[in-house]
């Protein structure tokens, strides 16, 4: 249709064109009528609307797709991916192989020289190669988004009412309105900043910021040894920067098996992570010149040239306008939600960080596609997996899966472990971990797996073969009789099998095997 026949008109026909920026003008036999032109903006229709893109929100919307639903995704920042791509998971996880890259650590493991680069390591040196890691995965999932047919809307959203959400490109801009049949609440979450810490600083940073250094620290203070600070503080350990690693606690990440954290605790300090325990900070002097001053709890002070702040992560649910769909806060601001992950309005759902615990993008994404299915009617997936992997990329990396061996005492279940160490596996010896091991917890009676747990090179990768055997509810039979690569990390499962029914075997004579240090 040319210009020309698109705006003719037919006498006695009224028309107004579609709403795009300012008011729309009416025409009647080709005449304007500026008087006419106040209609409200155009509602944009879908039958399934989700605010935010990060991996719950991509998984939410992809998922809905597939089954065939008109989808929008509502995202504030240029690219999808969110704070996993971002500006967490995968950038942190990228500049830890940097670091093991420019420090030589693996080669000196391997090789018993120093292989490091002979010079002083730039941060542009750390910070190439996830720039580039990061480009690459921002693109790849707005790409799968694009492919499965789903609309990306770039904006903040927030609720009109409880079908409608505004997205408005600016806080000063009115918002174009979206309507949903059902709607997902994936928005993520952001870094804390406790008020006495001044981040207008260069020299301060909570863990987002980090990704912009623009010079290589020569000390560091990490305030908070969760995940997060615990894995900043490997990096910039192995570099040479002089790291003190400061938290409230006296146990370095304490959900995990005993075992595995007294292993990184004590692989961390001989890297030259200095741990301050049971202090906080109660005072912190940041001068534009010099070096920052933290006096804690106990009167003693820390002078560190860069402050790492890690307090923690909070969702921004205030800016969503709640209210306003009759979506119900906790006390801490998260969205509580059901099995189905439905809010207290059933069509409007909520999934990852916004939720609360555990918080991580692998099970954010699996919360996004079962909250997509029920909302689509669909049974493809109808719950969260029964067990759930943590990954844990510090230097050495752990991970996780089922109990540890604290919570098999406090169920009152017989139990015998079992170990395989990288250092009696040919595969552990040929990459130079030492220290690395496997730790298989059984149920004594029918040697069923209740818990693996992995500390070492590829933790996260070999966790999932005891993750798979606890899915299915597997024993050590399934490894006695599974036939592994060889020289492989897997082998170590039939090791820590073997030793787990050995030690079984004794327990009538002697119940003292399971402290045997021989392991």
């Amino acid at each position: 249709m040319s210009e020309s026949e698109h705006d003719a008109t037919t006498p006695g026909e009224t028309r107004a064109f579609p709403f795009r920026v300012g008011p729309p003008i009416c025409y009647t036999n080709g005449i304007s009528h500026a008087e006419f032109a106040m209609p409200t903006p155009a509602v944009n229709e879908f039958d399934l609307i989700v605010i935010g893109a990060g991996p719950a929100g991509c998984a939410a919307a992809n998922t809905a797709a597939l089954l065939g639903k008109k989808v929008a995704v509502i995202e504030r920042n240029a690219t999808v991916g969110g704070a996993a791509i971002n500006t967490g998971t995968i950038p942190s996880k990228t500049l830890r192989e940097t670091a093991l890259a420019l420090s030589g650590l693996k080669a000196r493991a391997l090789y018993g020289v120093d292989l490091s680069l002979r010079r002083e390591a730039t941060v542009d040196d750390f910070l190439r190669h996830e720039r580039q890691v990061r480009t690459v995965e921002a693109a790849q999932s707005r790409h799968l988004l694009d492919r499965f047919g789903v609309t990306v809307v770039q904006g903040t959203g927030s609720f009109a009412d409880a079908h409608t959400v505004r997205v408005a490109a600016s806080p000063s801009a009115p918002g174009a309105l979206y309507r949903g049949e059902k709607i997902v609440i994936a928005i993520g979450s952001a870094p804390s900043r406790p008020a006495m810490f001044p981040f207008e600083h260069s020299r301060v940073h909570d863990s987002d910021e980090l990704l912009y250094l623009t010079a290589m620290p020569r000390s560091l203070a990490v305030i908070g040894a969760g995940v997060i600070g615990s894995e900043y503080a490997c990096m910039f350990s192995v570099l040479g920067t002089r790291v003190h690693l400061i938290d409230g606690r006296d146990t370095l990440l304490p959900f995990l098996d005993a075992d595995l954290s007294k292993a990184l605790a004590a692989a961390m300090t001989r890297q030259g992570v200095v741990f301050h325990w049971k202090e906080n900070v109660v005072k912190c002097e940041a001068p534009r010149i010099g070096e920052i001053v933290l006096t804690l709890t106990s009167g003693n002070e820390v002078l560190v040239d860069h402050l790492l702040v890690c307090a923690g992560r909070t969702s921004p649910t205030a800016e969503l306008n709640p209210a306003a769909a009759g979506v119900g806060l906790s006390s801490r601001g998260l969205v509580p939600v059901d099995e189905h992950y439905r809010t207290t309005v059933p069509h409007i759902y909520a999934v990852g960080d916004v939720i609360g615990f555990p918080a991580l993008a692998s099970t954010s994404a699996e919360q996004g596609r079962v909250a997509a299915c029920h909302a689509c009617g669909s049974d493809f997936k109808k719950t969260l997996a029964a067990v759930l992997p943590a990954g844990i990329y510090t230097i050495p990396e752990v991970s996780t899966a089922g109990l540890t061996e604290a919570q098999v005492r406090e169920k009152g279940i017989d139990y015998v472990v079992g170990r395989g160490d990288y250092a009696h596996n040919p595969r552990g010896q040929i990459i130079g971990d030492k220290t690395g091991f496997l730790k298989l917890i059984f149920q004594a009676s029918d040697m069923k797996l209740l818990g693996v747990h992995v500390i070492g090179e590829q933790a996260t990768e070999l966790v999932h073969i005891g993750l798979t055997a606890l899915m299915i509810g597997a024993g050590a039979d399934l490894f006695m009789n599974t036939c592994y690569n060889y020289p492989t990390l897997g082998d170590l499962y039939k090791l820590a099998a073997s030793d787990a029914l050995l030690k079984r075997n004794k327990l009538g004579r002697d119940p003292a095997i399971l402290e045997d240090g021989g392991w």
